[in-house]
């Protein structure tokens, strides 16, 4: 494991807060920053 929490940042601004495995597997992050469909 890298990290245990992650930030998702938008213009500067953290719009999203969890947990590393909980990021990898939110919908959104997947779809705009990991490029999954």
């Amino acid at each position: 494991s890298i990290a245990h929490r992650g930030y998702v940042l938008r213009t500067g601004e953290i719009v999203l807060a969890d947990t590393a495995e909980n990021l990898r597997n939110n919908e959104m992050v997947q779809k705009t920053y990991l490029g999954i469909d």
